[in-house]
């Protein structure tokens, strides 16, 4: 019993004596969300577009949608979509690795979100945190804001 107690004693002051490993990390990326993008997010992985069954990359601005058989990731979506409304296209947050790989549960879970157009747009955001954005239209009241570092158009990344 007392060798357990001092094995015990050991391990308690050794995690009391390390500083702690496990950190959390917040990672923010509103600056790099499309304007079409949800509100109230601070960091965002992807989007599942569950109307046309595709993903967009927003660290990469890269969309992936499955074609003939395999995922094809390029920036822009392919001709077939070239009428799709990413404004008005509902859009669910995913922050995980390649989540084409778990396509099929991510259809049947989000199946219900097709053809719903009532999400809140960070382009219609008056939240000055989403003012970081280059192509938010309130970019100018972003503190720090440096003019001639950016491209001003309509951040539509299709």
């Amino acid at each position: 019993m007392k060798k357990h107690i001092l094995i015990l004693a050991v391990l308690v002051s050794y995690c009391l004596a390390t500083p702690a490993n496990a950190q959390v990390r917040l990672s923010v990326n509103i600056g790099m969300q499309p304007i079409w993008g949800p509100t109230g997010y601070d960091h965002v992985d992807y989007y599942y577009l569950p109307d046309i069954e595709a993903y967009y990359n927003v660290p990469l601005a890269q969309y992936t949608w499955f074609d003939h058989g395999r995922w094809v990731t390029t920036p822009g979506l392919p001709p077939r979509y070239a009428n799709f409304d990413l404004y008005h296209a509902y859009k669910v947050v995913l922050n995980e690795p390649t989540p084409w790989y778990h396509h099929d549960v991510y259809r049947t879970k989000y199946a219900q979100f097709r053809g719903r157009h009532d999400q809140p747009l960070i382009r219609e955001s008056h939240d000055p945190r989403y003012f970081e954005n280059p192509h938010h239209p309130e970019h100018a009241k972003f503190r720090g804001h440096d003019d001639h570092h950016y491209d001003h158009h309509d951040g539509d990344r299709r």
